[in-house]
């Protein structure tokens, strides 16, 4: 019988995850126990993505805000520490400020504005060209920041960041001041110690500011690349990737992730006989057209992969081949024809013109998307998602 289904995406439950557990095997026994009541078969290149907070709870990787300031305090002493891009966010950043805060003497915090770079705003771009605000040379104080714009809470939280972060502040009498510029020199003007909070421009940042004259520059990436007094840590991101665990705990991005990978794929294919792809994956790489925001606050979208899941898509648009080669066939011609110019071209389809408009990305990414959204960020309880049919085409 002919196909009718492509792409499924299943999210799949699975016991709570606790530290010390074998999360492999977790993970194979959530997808064989899924095949088995559902009925499902198991094939070559379906792929088994499971989310990075799962494998840093097996792998117990927390830190509290008292290890991020004991790191704080080592790398930057009492001077007075230049917080510059840091995300709007309660989960991503409350306790990494917290932490920052009761490490130091003196904050300047300096954010980026209109929005920040995953795109929470503090104010709406309408409002600057009304103003008369270019936020590419204009450096604005609190001051000025709430003379020309008041005060906007998140469309979504309803957090007034700037008063939330200068409170997280003074919880530890911090002294916290608050400036608004997109240039990173800016913050030299107050001093030469700088922890720089983006995620994704934070080597050019520190670029920057090595290059005008910052003295101790770090990143985010910077703090807890090694255990303090027992804590977690991930020698490659750091607080990157990091969201509030507990009221004064962090969990951190999974350190060691491909040997994880590759022993589910090697135990599935034991117990299955099939090559399954694997990945461990984040935030996924989209963006939402209302509130603005690109999801990904993570470093990256997935970690670890298994070989198979490299690269970007091999695709053309079917809706191409019928306008253009085949625009004078209907129905079982046009099928035909369709199936035999994909077979005949599938080792290069990505690099011809009838490619043109497919989604030039990397596969990890836009899986990793496929599976963020499938799985949540909630109570869904489905930390592992089961893809299957994603590397078929139209021929299959």
């Amino acid at each position: 019988m002919e196909r009718v289904v492509g792409t499924v995406a299943r999210g799949l439950r699975c016991p709570i995850i606790n530290e010390g557990d074998f999360i492999e095997e977790i993970v194979v026994d959530s997808v064989l126990k899924a095949s088995e009541v559902e009925g499902l078969q198991v094939n070559d290149k379906d792929i088994v993505a499971i989310t990075e907070s799962i494998v840093a709870r097996a792998q117990g990787n927390y830190a509290t805000i008292d290890h991020i300031a004991k790191d704080i305090e080592a790398k930057f002493s009492d001077d007075t520490i230049g917080v510059i891009f840091p995300i709007l966010s309660r989960n991503r950043f409350g306790n990494c400020l917290r932490g920052i805060a009761k490490g130091a003497k003196k904050l300047v915090i300096m954010l980026s504005y209109p929005s920040d770079e995953v795109g929470n705003h503090l104010v709406d771009l309408d409002k600057l060209d009304e103003k008369g605000i270019n936020p590419w040379t204009d450096v604005l104080t609190e001051k000025e920041f709430r003379e020309l714009f008041g005060i906007n809470k998140h469309a979504f939280t309803g957090i007034d960041y700037i008063d939330y972060y200068k409170t997280l502040a003074a919880e530890f009498d911090t002294e916290c001041e608050i400036i608004f510029s997109n240039k990173p020199e800016t913050i030299l003007e107050h001093t030469t110690s700088i922890l720089a909070c983006d995620v994704h421009s934070r080597e050019r940042t520190k670029r920057i500011l090595k290059r005008h004259g910052g003295q101790k520059v770090y990143s985010l990436d910077d703090i807890l690349t090694e255990s303090i007094d027992g804590s977690g840590y991930n020698e490659k991101y750091g607080l990157l990737g990091s969201n509030t665990a507990t009221d004064d705990g962090m969990k951190l991005f999974p350190r060691d992730c491909q040997p994880v990978v590759d022993n589910i794929q090697k135990m599935l294919k034991e117990k299955t006989g099939k090559t399954v792809e694997v990945m461990v994956y984040g935030d996924g790489a989209f963006k939402d057209p209302v509130g603005k925001i690109w999801e990904l606050a993570d470093p990256v979208v997935s970690p670890a992969y298994t070989p198979g899941l490299d690269g970007t898509p091999n695709e053309i648009k079917l809706k191409y081949l019928a306008d253009n080669n085949f625009s004078d066939l209907r129905g079982d011609e046009l099928k035909q024809a369709i199936s035999e110019f994909i077979d005949s071209n599938e080792d290069s389809l990505a690099d011809s013109l009838e490619a043109q408009g497919t989604t030039p990305r990397k596969l990890t990414d836009l899986i990793g998307s496929l599976a963020d959204l499938t799985s949540g960020s909630g109570d869904k309880g489905t930390p592992i998602v089961f893809i299957q049919g994603y590397f078929d085409n139209f021929t299959k």
